[in-house]
């Protein structure tokens, strides 16, 4: 194992995992966005907003992201002078654009999976009450629904962060300069594999479990108030056993 040659690519590496995470973050920041009215149109009784929502998830869910990726990035050359007409065509020619808009859409359609089946599970008794105290419509979805399902699909949405997150490494297909293309250029200079893509998994390595860690403080927080319930049930059930 040559160590000298991992610490001479370093900064390189380090470099193209600043660009790893920048693209993570906006791509989750714009897919989540676009999730949730999706999870909501899923949810619908409504035919015209369901179906919709219903093909984008399953044409996402079903397709590979690399196979999206190309399509987006090679395929949007093929509507050079329609994107040119709508003014779009100077995001489109760019790699960076194309990467980040290829991971929201593929996001957005996991996502708003995860929102749909934690809408789904919401309690019917919170649903019930709330609408007993007069909410109905966008207040009840503001302030019982969402809020509910955001805390019951936290777990499943980490999950989805860190694939997110792995994925990145495929934006080197086209060009960016990201953890992996760093990782791709100086092995085919040094030919030394071993060394700098052990290193580069131990770095997606170490973000993976600070993205979980932070999922993890989050989850702790929203649920303060069932440990307190818990704690409470657990001191009441002590005080009565004590009187017998």
């Amino acid at each position: 194992m040559d160590f000298q040659v991992i610490i001479d690519s370093m900064p390189s590496l380090l470099e193209g995992m600043v660009l790893t995470i920048q693209i993570t973050f906006l791509s989750l920041v714009i897919g989540f966005a676009m999730a949730i009215p999706l999870a909501l149109m899923r949810v619908s009784k409504n035919p015209l907003l369901w179906m919709p929502a219903y093909g984008y998830i399953f044409f996402f869910r079903g397709t590979p992201l690399l196979v999206q990726l190309f399509l987006i990035y090679f395929g949007g050359g093929q509507f050079r002078e329609q994107l040119e007409m709508l003014g779009l065509w100077v995001f489109f020619r760019e790699a960076y654009f194309c990467a980040v808009f290829s991971l929201a859409l593929n996001t957005a359609g996991y996502t708003a999976e995860i929102l749909r089946g934690a809408i789904g599970a919401v309690p019917t008794g919170e649903i019930e009450a709330a609408k007993a105290c007069g909410m109905h419509g966008q207040l009840l979805y503001r302030r019982i629904v969402l809020p509910k399902a955001f805390r019951l699909a936290i777990q499943a949405y980490s999950n989805e962060v860190v694939f997110l997150f792995q994925a990145t490494s495929l934006v080197s297909i086209i060009t960016l300069m990201d953890l992996t293309g760093y990782a791709r250029v100086i092995v085919a200079r040094t030919f030394d594999i071993y060394e700098i893509y052990i290193t580069a998994a131990l770095l997606y390595l170490c973000v993976t479990y600070g993205i979980l860690y932070v999922f993890k403080k989050v989850e702790h927080r929203w649920s303060a108030h069932l440990r307190q319930r818990d704690t409470d049930d657990v001191d009441e059930a002590a005080i009565t056993a004590s009187m017998h």
